[in-house]
């Protein structure tokens, strides 16, 4: 049932990117919005560096994740690292689908 949910991760150039990964970005993730996974039909990351060689926090990360029958959430997060960019994101997202699917499950009276 995992490969219902597509997740899609998109690098600017600054951001050093391959297989290897983008599959440990992916799984952190999975393993964040697992509770969801029934209900996401699509993810997708954005990664910039903002700083360039400057460095800093400037690692920024863009989440959208898209529920069935219901409009795109989007979250962002910046670190210094992009993993840590990515997990501040994911829960984020988790936050923000507890808010809004909890709260569709409360109209409804559930």
């Amino acid at each position: 049932m995992e490969a219902a949910l597509f997740v899609q991760i998109n690098t600017d150039n600054q951001i050093h990117s391959d297989a290897g990964a983008n599959d440990r970005l992916e799984e952190k993730i999975r393993s964040r919005l697992r509770r969801f996974e029934r209900r996401l039909t699509h993810v997708e990351l954005h990664v910039s560096d903002v700083n360039g060689s400057k460095g800093g926090a400037d690692k920024r990360v863009s989440l959208e994740v898209r529920a069935n029958g219901h409009a795109p959430l989007a979250v962002h997060a910046d670190a210094e690292r992009v993993e840590d960019a990515v997990t501040v994101a994911a829960d984020k997202a988790a936050r923000a689908l507890d808010h809004a699917l909890g709260r569709l499950a409360d109209n409804k009276g559930h």
